[in-house]
């Protein structure tokens, strides 16, 4: 079945680099869980802000900065994660290696 005009097509080359709007938590209850495991003090002020807020456009602002929150702090965590990783290419010979060896072996024939 293909996408209706008014529907979204799926992306197949999307950038993997930014947060697609389903990623990350998707109720407030689990949005709630994220910000408690970063800081509880972050999930407080996160419940205060909300239950200020006037229903609409307010919440939404509030949610959005909650749950970007979330993703820059799991973004943080996966490249402190892969900086700290061993560096795969620590026994790979350079490309004038090679390039030497080919030389060599093309001399000798």
């Amino acid at each position: 079945m293909s996408a209706q005009p008014h529907e979204p097509t799926p992306q197949t080359d999307s950038d993997s680099d930014w947060p697609e709007h389903a990623d990350g938590p998707q109720t407030l209850a689990e949005l709630r869980a994220a910000l408690a495991v970063i800081s509880p003090d972050a999930l407080t002020a996160f419940n205060a802000r909300l239950d200020t807020a006037t229903f609409g456009e307010d919440q939404a602002e509030i949610i959005a900065k909650a749950r970007r929150t979330v993703a820059f702090a799991n973004r943080a965590e996966a490249e402190s994660s892969v900086a700290s990783s061993p560096d795969e290419t620590a026994g790979a010979q350079s490309a004038e290696d090679l390039w030497a060896h080919l030389d060599v072996r093309d001399s000798a024939s």
